[in-house]
C-alpha cells in the first residue's frame, strides 16, 4: 500500500481547486488527513502485534473466535465478519492451525462440515496480547476525553455513510 507522507499544503490544494472546480479544499484536506492517520494506525497496530508474533488478519480471527460463546465458528462466517474472501480466511486459518492457536473440528459423518475452534494456546496468546493492546490503545487515545471520543465516533459514522460516493 502506498503511504502518502507528504500531505498537500492549503496552497497546493487551492492550486488544484483552480484547475478542478469540483475540488472542495477542506473536504480533500480532511479526507487525506484521515487516510494518513488510518494508515499510521494500521502500521502501528502491525508493529504492536508483531511483538507477539501475530499479524492483523490472524489476530482478528482469534478475536472473532473469542467473541463466540462456544469459541467456535464456521470459516465462511469468520470470512464474512472479517470482510475477507473464503480463500483468504482459509489461509489465515491454516497459519493459525500450524501455530496451534486454532483447530479444525470436522462434523461426524460429514468431513465437508467444519468448525474452527480457538484452542487453549490461542486463548493463552490472546491473554498475553490483549492487555498490551489495551494499554497501547489507552495511551494512543489519551488526548481525547470521553466526550471527544464520542464525537469522533459520530463523525466517523457520518464519514462512513459517505463512502459509497467514493466507490
Amino acid at each position: 500500500m502506498l503511504q502518502l507522507r507528504d500531505l498537500p499544503t492549503p496552497e497546493v490544494l487551492d492550486k488544484f481547486a483552480e484547475r478542478y472546480p469540483d475540488a472542495d479544499v477542506t473536504a480533500v484536506s480532511s479526507f487525506l488527513h484521515l487516510l494518513r492517520v488510518a494508515t499510521d494506525l494500521s502500521v502501528a497496530l502491525d508493529t504492536c502485534l508483531s511483538r507477539h508474533d501475530l499479524l492483523q488478519g490472524r489476530w482478528w480471527v482469534l478475536i472473532l473466535l473469542m467473541r463466540e460463546a462456544s469459541k467456535t465458528s464456521t470459516p465462511s462466517l469468520l470470512a464474512s465478519k472479517a470482510g475477507v474472501s473464503r480463500a483468504t480466511m482459509t489461509g489465515l486459518i491454516d497459519g493459525l492451525e500450524q501455530s496451534g492457536l486454532v483447530e479444525r473440528v470436522f462434523a461426524k459423518g460429514d468431513r465437508r462440515s467444519v468448525l474452527i475452534s480457538l484452542t487453549d494456546a490461542g486463548q493463552a496468546k490472546l491473554d498475553v496480547v490483549m492487555p498490551d493492546y489495551y494499554r497501547r490503545i489507552r495511551q494512543c487515545m489519551q488526548a481525547l476525553d470521553e466526550e471527544k471520543r464520542m464525537q469522533l465516533q459520530q463523525i466517523l459514522g457520518l464519514i462512513n455513510l459517505g463512502i459509497p460516493a467514493l466507490a
